[in-house]
């Protein structure tokens, strides 16, 4: 599992959907390069990084700034096209829920969040998930492939092309599976979402959620893209992790915690504990007290969220005022606290659901809410 678990994961797609290769995902860089092998200027590649992500240009005899030369020669080589929609749902708080069927057949999902103050889009990063973590939707799925870094921004462009610049205000990859489990995909895909001649989102508005994959943590904190980060904790005890989330024995809680908090210090920025409550399982207060002195160490608050059912998996949703009570106490001990309430739960807006309603037929058709949303 190790061995597995510190790959990249599954290969990029391979597809014989249009002759050549998609430049939409590509970088600053390689469309630089692009141009070059077309007989032009780095400069050309640069505009026609502009035209796709920040104007969203797709059509290449659309990019007017470039001669028909340029064009026809790209055009022998290459296409660009976006992400397809092939269901979307909007839930009666607003929130919004997007499938996309990719060209080799998967299916991922993207849900936009609005709120009083903001709007924030999540993301995923991989069709399926390989941690099957056992209170997960997703991890009902397995892992089909990593996305693109064009399958990923391609996700934030369709919702800007929908619903104009200003479609959200945060990105988090918290959607379909492990960020960081697709590593180099993910740090392209940022590269082009933070680039001023990109879509120009401000790293402080993005936020990467792992279940905790160690040595992956530490190389984003030597990327350079300060974004925030967020750890799917759901138990404070290594023994209790081990039981929900098997990627917790490849990676155990004590270092995990400590690359997180190295993580915190380098980046300057607060940490964020995704914590599921799981009635009967995470929410005694033996598990207040494990969860207050691991959060003493770290820049850190917690996220609570109170779990919905997932038919088979065997775990029971709290009461509210159990969610509260266990905020309260948690509050009381010195721990930054927030209190996430379900979003889109009657258009199933949590990652995996409708991918999995759709993979599986009416098999997961009346699941209300996955966790990590």
């Amino acid at each position: 599992m190790e061995k597995e678990i510190l790959t990249d994961g599954a290969q990029n797609p391979k597809t014989d959907a249009c002759p050549g290769q998609n430049l939409y995902g590509m970088s600053q860089v390689e469309l630089e390069n692009v141009a070059g092998e077309c007989q032009a200027e780095p400069f050309h590649g640069r505009q026609i990084f502009q035209w796709m992500y920040s104007r969203r240009v797709y059509d290449i005899s659309q990019m007017t700034d470039l001669s028909l030369e340029l064009r026809d020669r790209l055009r022998q080589n290459y296409f660009s096209r976006s992400l397809t929609v092939s269901e979307k749902k909007i839930s009666s708080d607003r929130t919004e829920k997007l499938l996309f069927s990719l060209d080799d057949g998967a299916q991922i999902e993207t849900v936009l969040i609005p709120d009083r103050n903001s709007t924030t889009l999540c993301v995923s990063s991989q069709a399926g998930c390989p941690l099957a973590c056992k209170f997960c939707a997703t991890g009902t799925m397995d892992l089909k492939r990593n996305l693109t870094a064009g399958e990923i921004v391609g996700q934030a462009l369709s919702l800007r092309d929908l619903h104009g610049d200003n479609a959200f205000s945060n990105i988090v990859f918290m959607g379909m599976g492990e960020p960081l489990l697709n590593y180099q995909n993910l740090i392209g895909a940022i590269e082009i979402l933070t680039s001023p001649t990109g879509l120009n989102v401000s790293p402080r508005r993005i936020t990467v959620s792992t279940a905790g994959i160690t040595p992956k943590i530490k190389r984003l904190s030597e990327s350079g893209l300060r974004v925030n980060l967020a750890l799917s904790l759901h138990a404070a005890s290594q023994q209790k992790r081990l039981e929900i989330m098997p990627v917790a024995k490849t990676f155990p809680l004590e270092k995990l915690i400590s690359e997180v908090k190295n993580y915190a210090l380098a980046v300057k920025r607060r940490i964020t504990f995704e914590y599921v409550l799981l009635d009967g399982f995470n929410d005694t207060p033996g598990d207040i007290r494990d969860l207050a002195k691991l959060a003493a160490g770290v820049d850190c608050k917690v996220n609570l969220l109170s779990y919905n059912p997932v038919p088979g998996l065997g775990f029971r949703r709290p009461a509210d005022e159990k969610v509260d009570w266990f905020a309260r106490e948690l509050s009381a001990r010195g721990t930054l606290v927030t209190v996430r309430r379900s979003r889109g739960r009657d258009i199933e807006a949590a990652c995996g659901q409708l991918a999995a309603r759709r993979r599986n037929g009416s098999q997961l058709k009346s699941i209300p809410t996955e966790s990590r949303l």
